[in-house]
């Protein structure tokens, strides 16, 4: 699936609160194209959810969350679906966002250690060793020196390498010894004989080595347009949250079933199907509503990293009131 968009889409511009045939609100939205990331919104795509709403809701994949954001704060694209690490930076780079609903719960990383690394057991064990991670400030990296930290760790004592979005081959090759990857590399490192160290997509592990959940995914709208847009972002909300029950109760496999099959075109279909399984009730909340503390946590990890200044506030970004606290 080619994640980028056209320049025609790129360059409209805000189309105002047009409506579509038998009524439906048109509303466009942009999301980092990571598969994982985009599950409720093509389960509420394909569902019905929006049209059951009143919205026509048009998908515009991105590359990336910041790319996304940059739609929305360039009004081509009405709202912005991304990570919380992103929408952090943006808002505090001055990005007039407001983010209102959430659909995960916790970062789409795993610190795995490669088939050919001796003598790691434990976080501890990272001192004087190469770390691989997509980019320095990156949130696999911020995650990272985060988990170092919380472990006791100084960050200062890892090596990090920036190998790019895809560690799979540098840690299957021995060219690092640990890395930050994400599913499907985290299942076939494993079976090349690799292993998870800490993984933050199982709940569990999130809540031993992070203390609960970790805001990630969720949607963002024009500050300015708030007001203008509510019920529009309660109806998307609500489409959201229909999906979000529909992950919690289906199997791995309807839920991949329902995802247009150019998204998993040339992939292995039965692993995608095995990572949803195991992921899906640890991914995805069952409700949209933005959990402060989760949010709390992703702030943390960016002010330990120095990605935010210690006098930064969360309240300006998050508006609570559109789903209920």
């Amino acid at each position: 699936m080619d994640c980028c968009v056209s320049r025609r889409q790129v360059i409209q511009g805000l189309s105002g609160l047009a409506l579509a045939q038998g009524g439906r609100r048109k509303v466009r939205l942009a999301f980092c194209s990571q598969l994982l990331c985009i599950i409720p919104y093509e389960v509420a795509q394909r569902r019905g959810y929006f049209r059951e709403g009143g919205l026509e809701v048009e998908l515009v994949y991105a590359r990336g969350g910041s790319q996304a954001l940059q739609f929305l704060a360039g009004k081509a694209v009405d709202y912005a679906a991304t990570s919380l690490d992103a929408a952090l930076q943006a808002f505090q780079q001055g990005a007039p966002i407001l983010r209102f609903a959430s659909t995960g719960r916790l970062p789409l990383f795993a610190l795995a250690v490669g088939p050919r690394a001796k003598g790691i057991q434990e976080v501890k064990d990272l001192e004087g060793r190469t770390v691989g991670v997509s980019a320095l400030g990156n949130a696999d990296h911020v995650l990272l020196v985060y988990l170092l930290k919380k472990a006791g760790l100084d960050p200062r004592k890892v090596q990090y390498a920036t190998l790019g979005p895809n560690l799979y081959e540098a840690l299957r090759a021995g060219h690092v010894e640990a890395g930050m990857v994400q599913e499907p590399a985290l299942s076939l490192l494993k079976g090349a004989g690799g292993r998870e160290l800490v993984n933050f997509m199982d709940l569990k592990q999130a809540t031993r080595y992070l203390g609960g959940p970790y805001e990630f995914m969720g949607v963002a709208v024009r500050r300015e347009e708030r007001n203008a847009r509510l019920e529009e972002m309660r109806a998307l909300a609500r489409a959201l949250e229909k999906a979000l029950r529909f992950i919690h109760a289906a199997e791995g496999r309807l839920i991949a079933d329902t995802l247009p099959k150019a998204l998993i075109a040339g992939g292995d279909e039965a692993r995608l199907k095995a990572v949803i399984e195991r992921y899906r009730k640890d991914l995805y909340p069952k409700g949209v509503q933005i959990d402060r503390k989760a949010a709390e946590r992703v702030v943390e990890s960016q002010m330990e990293a120095g990605l935010l200044p210690p006098s930064f506030r969360l309240n300006p970004l998050l508006d609570l009131e559109v789903v209920g606290a």
